[in-house]
């Protein structure tokens, strides 16, 4: 068995019951998906569609060489870690807290770099909110988010730390993507709920860039980027994808930055599509240009 495996071994416990827990959510998305179609509370059975085709994709792909990729690149990461902490169970609260605290920042980057909202846009496109919309991940999160994450492995967590706190805050947010549960008091406050997470989806003026928390909100209240649920939430994106199609979902702000990106009048305009914010326009660009997208 070589030293990954083993790695591994010793927190095998703990993944069983993380692929409980992921079956038992896999139920309750049909669960809810089967009553709101039934009581006709389910208008856009076209998101839901996609979501489901997108999260299938999404697991053969994890099955892969491709899946492997975050591992890959974190494992090339590891021999110059600074620091060597210890292994063991008792670490892995830590490194939850530590994943969530990078998760926060990978977050929020997502959202102000267009290069990594490109990616992530795939999950803010649905113009419903419900269990399935947990599942609308974008299929390029392998090749990027495991960057995010080297700044843990640098600090001397192990690879599997990394992994399962990782896991361990990804899993958490499958439960808050409903509408069937209302504000939960001083809760809310603490941590990520059903209600401060439809906040982060909503395409309200004062909603976008919101609560990027994972499982603590408190990152978004030490950081100016909470915001309570204070009127009803428009979901989706502020310029609305327009398709169920799944490779469209996934594909169609990457289309748009390249056709920006080609478009630009000299490297720096190109650079500045892609890496600053959603929406950056060069000074020096027309009113008519803009007009055009």
């Amino acid at each position: 068995m070589n030293p990954i495996d083993i790695q591994f071994a010793h927190y095998d416990s703990l993944f069983q019951v993380i692929e409980i827990l992921g079956l038992t959510f896999l139920i309750a998305v049909v669960s809810e998906t089967v009553w709101d179609v039934v009581r006709g509370n389910r208008k856009r059975l076209g998101d839901t569609f996609a979501n489901g085709i997108i999260a299938i994709v999404s697991a053969l792909l994890e099955r892969t060489a491709y899946g492997l990729i975050f591992v890959i690149g974190l494992l090339l990461v590891s021999p110059l870690a600074l620091f060597e902490l210890p292994q063991g169970w008792w670490m892995v609260p830590l490194a939850v807290l530590t994943a969530d605290f990078t998760y926060y920042w990978m977050h929020r980057c997502e959202h102000k770099v267009r290069l990594f909202w490109a990616n992530h846009s795939v999950h803010h496109s649905s113009q419903e909110f419900n269990f399935t919309t947990a599942l609308r991940i974008s299929w390029v999160d392998a090749l990027i988010e495991w960057l995010f994450f080297i700044p843990m492995i640098l600090l001397g967590f192990s690879l599997v730390q990394t992994v399962i706190g990782l896991v361990v805050v990804v899993a958490y947010q499958s439960w808050i993507h409903t509408e069937k549960v209302g504000k939960l008091g001083w809760l809310d406050k603490i941590f990520n709920t059903p209600s401060v997470h439809r906040v982060h989806h909503g395409s309200n003026a004062q909603y976008i860039d919101k609560n990027f928390g994972g499982i603590l909100i408190i990152w978004d209240r030490l950081f100016g980027t909470y915001t309570p649920e204070s009127e009803k939430v428009k979901y989706g994106i502020t310029t609305p994808i327009g398709s169920h199609n799944p490779f469209i979902i996934n594909f169609k702000e990457y289309a748009e930055l390249l056709h920006d990106m080609k478009q630009a009048k000299s490297w720096k305009a190109a650079l500045g599509y892609l890496f600053r914010a959603p929406g950056w326009w060069p000074e020096n660009r027309s009113v008519h240009e803009k007009g055009m997208d």
